[in-house]
């Protein structure tokens, strides 16, 4: 089937947002919000592409995130989230599914607990937002920015296909994502104290997804999310690191795709 993508830049008061948004030419599709990790994205992906051929997508660029102009008043990923709602408010987006991955799995959960009913699904794939139960989410301040990205794999070959020999303009993004997850995400580190408490009132079924060798959010906090959200099912998916949407798209798509079709 077709894809067809575009990028489009979006003004949401003093923020200016990227986005890439593709989708069936032939049909109108449901509408479906992918929200990326810290480490940014690259604009294609083949998870991307899967879903694409299945719905109409909308990948946008965390503000601050790879890009050298952020928002200074951002303080909390629930910032993010609220900014966001406010792009589907614009873009005349309603009842979309929600897939965030890892850290943008924080936001779409920030998101479904702002707004309970608003959303059709809700999938997070290696999400961190919890305070894991057993272990603690990894400390990016105590590795390089490859080597952070690295972990984020289980599979280096993975790694490398993705990000092939990682360039200057890649590890000056990589810095900008940290600087950007330190100031919104540093105390406590890379969860919330109130999210969990505020998931209860979530009414979209929710599909949480880990990767069985995510060495930077322990499996645990998979089973917070799945213990706090009101219908979830958790899965796992084999020979995946963290970034389960760039070294296992197919078997992460084998799972998602079914899920949001459905009523």
């Amino acid at each position: 089937m077709a894809v067809a993508w575009n990028e489009q830049r979006v003004q949401l008061g003093e923020v200016k947002l990227r986005l890439w948004r593709g989708g069936p030419k032939d049909h109108e599709a449901r509408p479906v919000l992918v929200l990326h990790h810290d480490i940014g994205t690259p604009d294609r992906l083949p998870f991307y592409d899967a879903l694409a051929e299945k719905f109409d997508v909308i990948v946008p660029n965390h503000p601050g995130f790879g890009e050298p102009e952020r928002p200074n008043w951002m303080r909390h990923p629930r910032d993010i989230a609220a900014l966001y709602q406010w792009l589907l408010a614009d873009l005349g987006v309603e009842r979309a599914g929600l897939i965030g991955l890892g850290f943008g799995g924080w936001v779409a959960a920030e998101m479904a607990a702002l707004a309970p009913r608003d959303f059709h699904r809700l999938v997070l794939v290696g999400a961190m937002g919890v305070k894991p139960p057993e272990g603690n989410i990894f400390d990016q301040a105590i590795v390089s920015y490859i080597d952070y990205a690295r972990a984020s794999f289980h599979d280096q070959a993975a790694f490398a296909r993705i990000f092939g020999d990682v360039s200057t303009d890649q590890l000056v993004a990589w810095d900008l994502c940290r600087e950007m997850s330190f100031r919104i995400a540093w105390k406590p580190y890379m969860y919330s104290q109130t999210l969990p408490h505020l998931l209860g009132g979530v009414r979209a079924p929710a599909l949480i997804v880990w990767g069985d060798d995510d060495k930077i959010v322990p499996y645990s906090a998979g089973q917070a999310y799945a213990r706090a959200l009101r219908e979830a099912r958790l899965e796992m998916v084999r020979n995946a690191g963290h970034c389960v949407d760039m070294e296992q798209p197919e078997a992460l798509a084998r799972l998602v795709i079914p899920f949001i079709e459905q009523n």
